[in-house]
């Protein structure tokens, strides 16, 4: 329909309000689903009003019915059931009001709610949200642990008792918010958010009680399960107990099977720990006790072997050595010496027993000519030849006779 209006022309507000409700009314009924968050039945009253709430989006669209429709689901539906609800939209012209006329309602059946969980776990798994490789390990020790849980419950109770009693300096930073019904999803998630920019939370625990599949549907919700994804701080998930298995356990980082057993694995026990303090401590003063016996056994056997226990009995040994040698040494010097001397004795006699000297002291002479030949043939020299004599007392001239 054309907008044939103009600042000169204007359309009345009852002709703009039509002019809605006929657009409206080319949508046509359709199926929808969602989560009842109010639920009016006046006594006496034929309409039911109810609103209906899609929580992943959080948008919200009134629903009208007749009693009569709404009778025959009335034993099963309540506020906080999720329903698919046949309706076609209705625009109150007169009030400018947007309303959903049902004509049929139907309570999600628990079969169904499975399978769209089912098919929902699988989508995430294939997204890697559920990989043990993304998990963050938790802290050995927290000084401070965020704790989203429903205010005055047995889980809240569990989670701060046991992680007290094992480790009494622990502090918790407590988030109280409804954990099932039409606003768990919303403030649930608030809550896990604002833990998760706490700067000083080191570990965040969702905690509650067990309960129907129903129940425990806002901690599958495909929001809240992201943002744990998401989420910088470890998380763990104690939801219900054992069976249980909503998919927050599946993206969390640690899945407790109850709140005591969160307390448990999130905060260590000071007796066990101060045991194994003590454990390890007597097993190192065993080795270290150990290794000096060890060390003191192998220096007592170096000690008592004979070059250390009487060191002066080898250098007696070795100086006795030492006595012998030298003497042998002496004894052989001088044996060498006067034999040397003897020698040189004989070797002395021989040699003044063939010296000219001597034979000069027996009365002998040697003759030399002018140029120093010893003379020792007559025919070598002439008469009248003078020539020089060499006796033991000295030595003179004499003359060759002709005779």
């Amino acid at each position: 329909m054309a907008n044939t209006s103009s600042p000169e022309a204007p359309l009345p507000v009852g002709k703009v309000s039509a002019l809605i409700g006929g657009w409206i009314d080319r949508l046509g009924s359709v199926w929808m689903e969602g989560q009842i968050t109010q639920l009016s039945r006046r006594p006496g009253a034929g309409v039911v009003f109810l609103t209906l709430r899609d929580p992943q989006a959080d948008v919200s669209l009134t629903v009208t019915c007749f009693r009569s429709v709404f009778d025959q689901v009335a034993e099963v539906v309540q506020e906080g059931a999720r329903v698919v609800v046949h309706a076609k939209p209705e625009w109150y012209a007169a009030r400018g009001q947007l309303s959903m006329r049902a004509s049929e309602i139907r309570p999600v059946g628990l079969g169904e709610l499975l399978a769209r969980l089912e098919q929902l776990k699988r989508r995430l798994a294939g997204e890697g949200l559920f990989a043990a490789e993304r998990k963050t390990p938790l802290p050995f020790l927290p000084q401070c642990v965020g704790l989203v849980t429903g205010r005055g419950s047995a889980a809240e109770r569990d989670v701060l008792e046991n992680a007290r009693r094992r480790w009494p300096a622990v502090r918790f930073e407590v988030r109280n918010v409804p954990v099932q019904g039409v606003s768990a999803v919303e403030r649930v998630s608030a809550a896990v958010r604002e833990l998760d920019e706490h700067p000083e939370v080191d570990v965040i625990i969702v905690a509650r009680g067990g309960g129907s599949v129903e129940d425990l549907l806002p901690f599958s919700d495909e929001g809240l399960v992201r943002l744990v994804a998401a989420a910088r701080t470890p998380v763990v998930s104690a939801i219900g107990h054992e069976p249980d298995q909503p998919l927050l356990d599946f993206v969390a980082d640690l899945r407790a099977s109850t709140p005591t057993d969160a307390a448990k694995r999130v905060v260590p026990d000071v007796g066990e720990e101060l045991a194994k303090v003590r454990h390890l401590r007597d097993r190192a003063r065993r080795n270290v006790l150990g290794r000096v016996e060890r060390e003191q056994h192998g220096l007592d056997g170096v000690r008592s072997r004979p070059a250390l226990a009487a060191p002066h009995r080898m250098l007696d040994g070795r100086g006795q050595e030492v006595t012998t040698l030298l003497d042998r040494a002496r004894r052989t010097l001088r044996h060498r010496l006067d034999h040397a001397q003897s020698d040189l004795g004989h070797t002395l006699a021989r040699v003044v027993a063939l010296s000219p000297a001597a034979t000069l002291d027996r009365g002998y002479a040697v003759l030399q000519r002018a140029d120093g030949t010893v003379v020792t043939d007559p025919a070598q020299v002439a008469a009248g030849e003078g020539l020089h004599a060499r006796v033991a007392g000295g030595s003179f001239g004499v003359t060759v006779d002709e005779g």
